[in-house]
Formats: structure tokens, sequence, C-alpha cells
């Protein structure tokens, strides 16, 4: 996926929060992701915490109540667009936030900042890994952690393999986005950049989606299938497919591998 392409689909947030929605409905795990992220970081009460890739601000949305009040917390996402709706939705916390637009391959911080730099879901998309790693660790304090959330291979497989009669080879397309930076490949990744401590934190989870139309709005505002032009055939027969499984077995089942790495 082209970096003009990912502009495009994070414009704004409507995109993502079309998927965000669906894991937040339906995820068979009471625990929420964001929560569970959160819950990851063991950091001082005077933290100072760079969070790459924040999207409309959930993490820190969700957690509002939790965060000790000594944190000083710093936003960045490469789309202006996003930096804007989390600065809109962070408003209502009350509390102090810095943002800033800029993508990870070029960090605009002093060397030796931050406690922690958040990652969540985002690592896949750079391009350059390599040298946003380098800037990563310029930027953390010595003993400073990474908080690299990503998924595994399998993530969601049954959803792709459900779409392979109109996109063929799907599973595969959904694994090309992903690929750059995995459960599997990651830790090795991070070792090459000069990491240590790599540790895997794995959360169990999966979807069990009642309803069809949250499916639908996943799969018309996925990265993976930004350049497929949906007929309205190919998405009635997915539409029917989905709504048959439900009938079946009560719910769509849909596994997710995802969780974090955690590094010094």
């Amino acid at each position: 996926m082209t970096q003009n392409t990912l502009r495009q689909q994070y414009r704004t947030d409507a995109n993502l929060n079309a998927r965000i929605d669906l894991h937040r409905r339906f995820s068979a795990n009471p625990y929420p992701w964001h929560r569970w992220v959160f819950d990851q970081l063991a950091l001082p009460a005077d933290a100072r915490i760079l969070e790459l890739g924040c999207g409309p601000g959930d993490l820190w949305r969700e957690n509002a109540g939790c965060i000790p009040a000594g944190w000083d917390v710093t936003l960045t996402d490469f789309s202006e667009g996003m930096v804007a709706s989390a600065q809109r939705n962070l408003v209502e916390t009350g509390r102090a936030f810095t943002f800033k637009q800029t993508g990870a391959q070029d960090l605009p911080f002093e060397a030796d900042t931050f406690d922690a730099v958040i990652a969540n879901h985002m690592l896949y998309h750079v391009p350059d890994r390599p040298r946003a790693f380098a800037e990563i660790r310029r930027v953390l304090k010595p003993g400073g952690q990474l908080y690299a959330a990503t998924n595994g291979e399998r993530h969601m497989i049954e959803l792709w393999q459900l779409l392979e009669p109109c996109i063929p080879h799907c599973s595969a397309r959904a694994l090309e986005v992903l690929k750059g930076f995995l459960l599997e490949n990651g830790a090795a990744q991070l070792a090459a950049a000069g990491f240590t401590g790599i540790v895997w934190r794995n959360r169990s989870d999966a979807l069990e989606i009642t309803e069809v139309e949250p499916v639908m709005a996943y799969i018309q505002s996925s990265n993976t299938l930004m350049d497929h032009a949906w007929t309205g055939a190919e998405l009635g027969a997915v539409r029917a497919e989905v709504a048959a499984r439900i009938a079946a077995e009560g719910a769509f089942h849909i596994g997710k591998v995802a969780g974090m790495f955690v590094a010094l």
C-alpha cells in the first residue's frame, strides 16, 4: 500500500472508526482492547510518553480516569485529520495533552526525552521501519520502553476467506498489508534494530458477530480492500453469506490474533 493510499484511508477517522466499532461491539473478551493496552504500561508517576499513530485518541479517551496526574503525554499521527480528531475527542477529558503531526521516521523531539513510546497497530504501515526504530530508540530515555501492538498472520482469517469468491486471494492481500510487522516477524526486527528484553504479551479474543451490517461497514472501510470497486452483486453475496452464517450458528465467528511487543 502506497503512502498516498494510506493518506486517503486515514484522512479522517471515519474508516478507522468503522473498524473499531466492529471490535468494540462484538469482541468476546469483555476486557476492552484500549484498557488492556493501557494496563501494560508499567511507568513511573512522572513519565513522559509518546504515542505514534494515535488515531482519534481512543487509548487516552477510554482511560482518562486512570491516567496518573504526573504523566506528560504527547500524541502524534502522520495524518493531520487524525490529530485534529484526537484533539477534539480529548477535550472532554479535561487533561492537557501535546499534539503533533509527524510520521515515525523523523521524530521532531530531542534525544532521551520519553520514558515510553507507544505504537498501537501502526508499525506495519511505516515504509522504512529500521529508520523509525532508530528514531524511537533515539527519543527514548535510557531504560525507556517501546510498546508495539500488532497482529498475527491468522488474525481475522475467517473474514478474509469469506471474501475470497469476490476477491481472489483476499486472505493473502490482508496478510500483505500487515506482513511488515507481525507477531511472527516483529521480534526479529526489533532485535536487529538494537532493542533488548523483547517479550510478546498475547491477548486472547475473538469476534462473535450477530449483525450483518457492521461486517459490511468493516469491509467497505478496510485498507486491505481500498482498491477494490465493490459491485452491488458482490456486496449482496457477502451480505447473504454473513446472514447465513449468523442464522446457522447464532453468530459469525472470527478469530483474533493480537497482542503487544514490549522492548527496551
